[in-house]
């Protein structure tokens, strides 16, 4: 496929063009606390397949290009927040979401900065009618998913499910020579499936007020990695109850305070093992380990591999299909 009008929108304003083919280009969005790059493909025209990996606390501004398309979202690791008015809403691992870009939707950000996933991007006035021909035997007309799915609250989630597996799992390991073809097939079932999927009512959102207690009560406890603490006293001291405050967290970040302080102290682990030099155990030490064994220990339980296995393959700390090296 020829690089056309459709392969040229960028999904994220001011991003940086590392990597630009035929119908693949790579960009990336810096901030003081990390980055975020995106794989794009045109798949079809009118249709991009987007793979985000995060490793910052980074808010994309909705960019303008983004304005009237569909956006469908899995999660594959991490936790994703979307934000339309004063109403916040949260993507967990295996979960899909169906959205609407419009004026009413402010920018999405990771709580937990970091995050692994896929987005199907579906702009309905260029997306080929042809797709409803192909699948004769149900509405998959884009314009018709979208008022099916986004016609009252513009947000619409589905959680983790066998189903929303089976169709997302194969499009993080394509192999390169079906790449083209597949990702055209694994689109068309997205699509297949979403018509036939039940237009449940949306999922429970939080206030402002709530999302800004789990955060401050997220940035208080980066401050107390060492020594100890309760969930009873650090309540107390943003005078909310305790109930309240694991409520908010839950809600914002997928886990408790205690499981957020050991995730966070291991990615910013695997933030150093990626960007410097220093050894494991120097690393180790810094975030209160004194054993080796110990921190690799807590470092796969969090990351998937040892600490030495992520440097390894520190490059590849990206969900989107690997590429074949150019000559």
């Amino acid at each position: 496929m020829a690089r056309g009008a459709q392969d040229e929108i960028i999904f994220a304003a001011g991003a940086q063009i590392l990597h630009r083919a035929d119908d693949r280009c790579v960009y990336t969005l810096s901030g003081s606390d990390g980055h975020v790059q995106i794989t794009q493909y045109a798949v079809f025209p009118g249709i991009w397949l987007l793979y985000r990996d995060v490793h910052a606390g980074i808010h994309i501004p909705v960019a303008a290009s983004m304005a009237g398309l569909l956006e469908i979202d899995h999660c594959r690791e991490g936790r994703q927040e979307f934000q339309y008015g004063q109403a916040h809403f949260f993507l967990s691992p295996g979960d899909l979401a169906v959205l609407r870009c419009d004026a009413a939707r402010s920018a999405v950000s990771f709580p937990t900065g970091h995050y692994h996933g896929i987005s199907v991007m579906v702009d309905p006035q260029r997306a080929p009618q042809c797709l409803s021909c192909i699948l004769q035997d149900v509405n998959v007309r884009p314009a018709a998913l979208a008022e099916k799915f986004c016609s009252g609250t513009a947000y619409f989630a589905a959680r983790s499910s066998a189903r929303v597996e089976h169709i997302f799992s194969e499009l993080y390991s394509v192999p390169e020579d079906i790449r083209r073809g597949y990702f055209k097939v694994k689109v068309l079932e997205l699509l297949l499936f979403l018509s036939a999927l039940p237009a449940e009512p949306p999922r429970r959102s939080y206030t402002g007020a709530q999302v800004a207690l789990a955060k401050a009560a997220g940035e208080r406890l980066l401050t107390l990695t060492e020594g100890k603490w309760t969930v009873a006293a650090l309540a107390a001291e943003l005078g909310v109850s305790a109930a309240q405050l694991t409520t908010c967290f839950r809600g914002v970040y997928g886990m408790s305070p205690a499981a957020y302080l050991r995730a966070q102290k291991m990615h910013a682990a695997a933030e150093l093992l990626r960007t410097t030099d220093r050894t494991v155990l120097d690393i180790a030490g810094q975030f209160g380990y004194d054993n080796g064994s110990k921190f690799a220990k807590a470092f796969r339980g969090i990351i998937g591999v040892t600490p030495n296995a992520y440097r390894a393959g520190a490059e590849r700390d990206s969900c989107a299909p690997e590429e074949a090296e150019e000559n």
